[in-house]
């Protein structure tokens, strides 16, 4: 059983707004503490959010909204301890600068792929400590309702990972309790039925994927003897894989995703277990990975995203505890720093965003 975190330090707010020029401000409050940038920083940050963040905090006293549906929001879904079984749903909500719990899954599951797809957030596959899963909920943001009433894979899948692609949610590689998998699955929210796409050259489990440019790439993970370094690109008008260039290292459980034309990879661990803090970008014009400044702590199974134009990682573990802390990188100095803190762990949970209408 690991054993708790301590020491965890608080940062920004999500929403990038500010409560004072004072660089040495720290706001505690019950959903967090949040430690502010420094001034210099302010007035940037404040220009390049102003255009997304309108809204003003709603007094304390009184009653609270739903997000504003010009706000984009951020859940962090799924995970799994023995410590901690209930494992709570958590959202961000810009407008309220704050981490709320929402309505907990049906079934409590760690490592499963967690996506928005057309307004809604889907968990798929995923285990507990004895069983891989197979079925799929959905989450309904404007009822507050988790639906368990979809079609279920054809396999089994834990360590699986999952990225809307074209309107659809697209269902990569895992385990299936056995053996690792290279088939790949397609659901249609329209028709709502799975369907087969061609099947990656190697197996995979505990890899990341992103969409660049159209296109489907699958980065890393585990194939049941080794953790992986390569990368695979699949092009959904002819249906086929191609080989890209492999990461500069091994990585299984790393995070992705598309920050600024790149495609950036963080964390996850190496071929001999150890989690790692490096981090990395692709550009698809060079074919060619890059170093990026490694992140303060080391992060397996970190979610990355982009919110309000900063990329974060949020969660992961760090070889002793199941982190509730997140950072911001700033493209600018090559740098990461710390950006707050949830309310909860998440230990194989993963991070979706529901983009605002």
């Amino acid at each position: 059983m690991r054993e708790r975190g301590h020491g965890e330090t608080g940062g920004q707010r999500l929403d990038g707004r500010l409560h004072s020029t004072r660089s040495d401000m720290v706001v505690h409050s019950e959903t967090g503490t949040f430690r502010e940038v420094p001034s210099s920083a302010t007035a940037h940050l404040n220009r390049s959010l102003q255009a997304q963040n309108t809204s003003k905090p709603l007094a304390k006293n009184k009653t609270r909204k739903p997000n504003s549906s010009h706000s984009d929001v951020v859940y962090v879904v799924g995970g799994w301890s023995a410590d901690d079984p209930s494992c709570p749903i958590e959202q961000f909500c810009t407008e309220y600068n704050e981490w709320k719990m929402t309505t907990p899954l049906m079934r409590h599951r760690r490592d499963a792929g967690v996506c928005a797809v057309g307004g809604f957030i889907y968990m798929v596959g995923g285990a507990d400590e004895i069983t891989c899963f197979s079925g799929m909920e959905r989450y309904d943001p404007s009822q507050s309702v988790w639906n368990s009433e979809l079609p279920s894979l054809s396999s089994p899948r834990s360590k699986v990972c999952v990225c809307e692609m074209d309107g659809y949610l697209v269902c990569i590689g895992g385990f299936d309790g056995h053996t690792y998998l290279n088939s790949v699955q397609r659901y249609d929210p329209t028709c709502n039925a799975w369907s087969k796409l061609a099947s990656m050259q190697r197996k995979r489990g505990g890899a990341t994927a992103v969409v660049m440019d159209g296109q489907l790439y699958v980065i890393g993970g585990n194939d049941g003897s080794t953790v992986l370094d390569s990368v695979e690109r699949f092009n959904p008008v002819d249906g086929c894989w191609a080989v890209c260039p492999p990461l500069r290292c091994p990585r299984e459980g790393a995070g992705s995703t598309v920050f600024l034309g790149r495609i950036y990879v963080a964390g996850g661990r190496d071929d001999l277990g150890l989690p790692l803090k490096t981090a990395e970008k692709f550009d698809s014009d060079s074919l060619r990975w890059t170093p990026v400044r490694p992140m303060k702590n080391k992060r397996y199974q970190v979610s990355l995203l982009v919110f309000n134009n900063l990329l974060l990682a949020v969660g992961g573990y760090d070889g002793i505890s199941d982190l509730k802390t997140m950072e911001a990188y700033e493209h600018e100095n090559n740098s990461w720093r710390h950006f707050g803190s949830m309310k909860s762990k998440h230990p194989g949970g993963h991070v979706a965003i529901l983009k605002a209408t």
